[in-house]
């Protein structure tokens, strides 16, 4: 009995020995595929993936990694800042965002999302601007920016009135690769 286990054991680590994958992690091989050859997988696609199912520290994650594979881009630097603020790192946020606006002053997903970071932020009337941005790089074909804008309006004809709680409705929503709307239930 001892015997042929033995020899099943060397039969098995001698037919994996000759597989294509062998002992090593290979697409092709033993090892599930993409393992090791994760450069085909595009962090963004996960983040977008993990940010609807509300993962906001792993889609971070794998934003982060979109950026080490392709460099920090209009893409990245948008998806990291709004991945910052769903975690109300708003600090972090507003810089990523900045940074994604200076990139492109006409990318309407970090426009929108700077300035649900500024209102969160109580900085009402920089928030504006950047709503105003945002709708007039969009063509004013977004309901959402709109509705943005007219709550930062409103917010700075009358601070009074609006209540802070009214921000924390704001929730992101994607539109298309790479795009993101962040809309407020007002």
């Amino acid at each position: 009995m001892r015997k042929s286990r033995a020899f099943l054991g060397l039969v098995l680590i001698g037919l994996a020995a000759c597989s294509t994958g062998g002992f090593h992690r290979s697409s092709d091989g033993v090892f599930a595929p993409g393992v090791s050859g994760q450069s085909d997988i595009d962090g963004l696609i996960i983040g977008h993936r993990l940010m609807a199912g509300a993962e906001y520290d792993l889609a971070l994650k794998a934003y982060n990694r979109a950026a080490a594979q392709q460099g920090l881009n209009i893409d990245t630097m948008s998806a990291i800042g709004s991945a910052n603020l769903k975690l109300g790192r708003l600090n972090q946020a507003e810089r990523w965002l900045r940074r994604a606006t200076q990139e492109d002053p006409t990318f309407v997903p970090a426009l929108n999302n700077l300035g649900v970071v500024l209102m969160e932020k109580g900085q009402a009337g920089e928030a504006s601007a950047f709503f105003e941005r945002a709708f007039a790089a969009d063509n004013g074909n977004s309901d959402e920016i709109r509705n943005n804008l007219r709550f930062a309006l409103a917010n700075l004809a009358n601070p009074a009135d609006t209540v802070i709680e009214d921000v924390q409705t704001f929730s992101l929503i994607r539109r298309g690769a790479g795009d993101f709307i962040l809309m407020t239930d007002l």
